[in-house]
């Protein structure tokens, strides 16, 4: 199992550092294609697509590729419109075939498309920004980072549960270590490619000060993805990634971190533009 899951995390790796660096039309049809499919894994898991055809899940994945034509385009000030709209069609929806489906899965509908759609694409708009190229990695950094530095520490030392009821291997002394490690990696970070950064200011600071709050807010990521899991009896989301899982299992905690490091980004333009 630990052969298949670092040979699967490798593998992962290389198609992010090839679909980031390019990016442009690649990560956002990459980021398209993640998100329809991680939609999937959630609409199953709580109910909104079974096996017959499901017009809900339909409308859902409709909007998925509507609103990333709408960021893909620019357009950003309209993606309030599209959520307002895809609401509109949800609830129609719903009435028009009632009474198939429960309320709780008309909201888990549009929920799915906000939770991983909308929240995925930030990676897009990040890497779309001035310096981009170089800020989007900071959302792994703060993820994967956070999460390995984590899981070294807490094999190490942990001791104290984090969350029992949730995921009871996670520890209080994995979650420093996992903060710790994910600023060291942002400072090691910032003091390569500062010289090649547009913007001003004091990087190394900034770029720890992201890392730290990505990394608390992976694990509200993480713990939340299980969270879900466990209010639907099941282990993992899917099996696309041998040893990982799904799409969710894996990018569970880039979806809270993404939109976090973009408006943070967004911040430090505005602090020294």
């Amino acid at each position: 199992m630990f052969r298949t899951r670092l040979i699967s995390g490798i593998v992962l790796v290389a198609i992010a550092l090839v679909v980031i660096i390019t990016g442009g039309p690649v990560l956002a049809a990459t980021l398209l294609a993640i998100s329809v499919i991680g939609m999937d894994e959630l609409y199953r898991a709580i109910g909104v697509d079974d096996k017959r055809f499901s017009p809900l899940a339909v409308v859902g994945y409709l909007g998925c590729f509507g609103y990333y034509i709408i960021v893909i385009l620019g357009l950003s000030a309209y993606t309030m419109t599209v959520l307002i709209a895809l609401l509109i069609l949800f609830m129609s929806v719903y009435v028009f075939t009632y009474p198939r489906y429960q309320t709780q899965q008309v909201t888990g509908a549009f929920f799915g498309v906000v939770y991983v759609a909308v929240m995925l694409s930030y990676i897009y708009q990040l890497r779309m920004m001035e310096d981009g190229a170089y800020l989007v990695w900071l959302i792994f950094l703060g993820s994967w980072g956070c999460d390995t530095c984590a899981y070294c520490v807490g094999m190490l030392i942990g001791k104290h549960k984090m969350s029992p009821k949730l995921s009871p291997k996670k520890s209080v002394e994995g979650a420093v270590g996992g903060v710790v490690g994910a600023v060291l990696l942002g400072v090691i970070y910032a003091a390569a490619i500062s010289g090649r950064l547009e913007t001003e200011g004091n990087h190394m600071l900034y770029f720890g000060v992201i890392c730290a709050a990505s990394a608390l807010i992976s694990m509200v990521g993480d713990l939340a993805a299980s969270a879900i899991k466990r209010n639907h009896g099941i282990k993992d989301y899917g099996t696309l990634i041998p040893g990982h899982g799904g799409i969710l299992d894996r990018f569970d905690s880039v979806i809270f971190i993404a939109p976090v490091v973009y408006y943070l980004a967004q911040g430090f333009f505005l602090l020294h533009g």
